[in-house]
This record gives C-alpha cells, structure tokens and sequence, in this order.
C-alpha cells in the first residue's frame, strides 16, 4: 500500500478514535477542558484558550490549523478531505451552530482573526477562500468557490468538470442574512452585503450592495463624508 494512503487512513482513524470517545462529552463534564487537550493530537495545530463545544465534525484534522481563543460550537463540519488541502481559523474566530466548511483538492481556505460566522453558513471550495479580519458573516450564507461547467448538452453535467476563481471578502465586512457570495468574487474591504442578496461581481470598498444579483446602492465613505460636514458645522 502506498506510504500516503497508509498515512492518511491512520490520521482517520486517529480522529475517529479521539472524536468518538471524547466529541459528545458535554461541557458540564469537563468536555471542553479534555478536548483542548487531546484534540491537539488530531489537528495540525490547536491554540489555547479556546472553546470547541461536543457533537464537532472534522475530517482530515492535519490539513486544519486553529489559533487561540476559538471558539467553535456543535453540530459544525470542517473537512479538509483530499490533497494539498490546508483550512485555517486565526486568532478569535468563532463559528456558530450547523457551520459547513469543506475543501476539495489543492485548496486554501483562511478566515481571519476575530471574524464570527453565523449558525448554518456553508462555505467551500474546491476554489481557494479568504475571509478577512473583523467580518461579521450572518446566518444562512453561502460561499461557494466553483462553478459548475454546463456548456454541452449532450454530456451529463456532473461530468464537465467545474472552474475555480476563489473568493477574497477583505477585512471588516458585514454580510447580511441569507447572501450568498458566487467564485470569482471579491468584496471590498468594510463593505456591507444587504439580506438575500446573491454577489455575482465584485464590490468596491466601503460599499453597501443589495439584490440580485447584488448592486451597490452607495457608499460608506460619502455617507462618512456628509456626517463629517454635518457636525463640523454645528460646532
């Protein structure tokens, strides 16, 4: 057998071993303490102080690195499954309940510090992701970094293959309820995504997009700019 595969089905095992003895061990029990313990043995790197609550999934925990202070709540998923994968969570990142992040071959998938991602968001790839620091990202988004071809009729669309652009949603942006953001896309830095809205472009900084597919409707620098002269003209 190759050494690669052996390897890959002793890491499985490993997590598999750990996470059903010690995953649903509730916190009122010392669950918390005892996986911020052991947990370092599965992942390729766990920071301290952090909070990873029972009933978490995670495949493939050598491809996924985690900074201090995380907290990470039950019922997520983060597979980092296939090859050259790598999924990390820095500093102050806190996922909340029903989290999905997976990867596919040969991604990257960053989340920046102090970032929260809502209950039931679905990020992947196989397209590489970056989400910045400081970005709130509400309950039921989607981020999906590939696109299915469609292109030939007579050919099942499951078999033409998909393209990967990436995703890049810079630092301090705030995506509503429900948005869903397409590969290829990138959203400014300190841009707002209103509810339900579907990115299919890319969004300037500072900006305040809503729609479908979503339309900047204004900018956060104007509307700065006119309160800025509003009150130096009342002083």
């Amino acid at each position: 057998m190759n050494n690669n595969i052996l390897t890959l089905k002793l890491n499985r095992l490993q997590e598999l071993l750990v996470t059903t003895f010690f995953g649903n061990i509730p916190s009122i029990f010392f669950g918390t303490k005892l996986r911020n313990i052991l947990y370092k043995i599965i992942f390729r790197k766990l920071g301290k102080s952090g909070y990873i609550q029972y009933g978490t999934e995670f495949i493939n925990a050598k491809s996924i690195s985690v900074g201090d202070g995380v907290y990470l709540f039950k019922n997520i998923r983060l597979d980092a499954r296939g090859d050259n994968n790598h999924l990390y969570l820095s500093d102050g990142v806190a996922l909340e309940q029903g989290v999905e992040i997976g990867a596919m071959d040969n991604t990257t998938i960053h989340i920046g510090q102090k970032t929260y991602i809502g209950s039931n968001v679905s990020i992947g790839g196989p397209g590489n992701i970056r989400i910045g620091k400081n970005c709130l990202i509400a309950s039921n988004t989607g981020i999906i970094a590939n696109n299915h071809i469609f292109t030939d009729i007579h050919q099942n669309i499951l078999a033409q293959g998909v393209t990967r652009e990436g995703i890049v949603i810079e630092d301090n942006c705030w995506l509503g309820h429900g948005v869903t953001i397409l590969d290829g896309v990138t959203i400014g830095e300190g841009s707002v995504i209103g509810a339900g809205s579907v990115v299919t472009k890319n969004i300037p900084p500072y900006s305040v997009a809503v729609g479908v597919p979503a339309k900047v409707i204004k900018s956060r620098k104007v509307e700065e700019s006119t309160l800025s002269t509003t009150s130096t003209s009342n002083n």
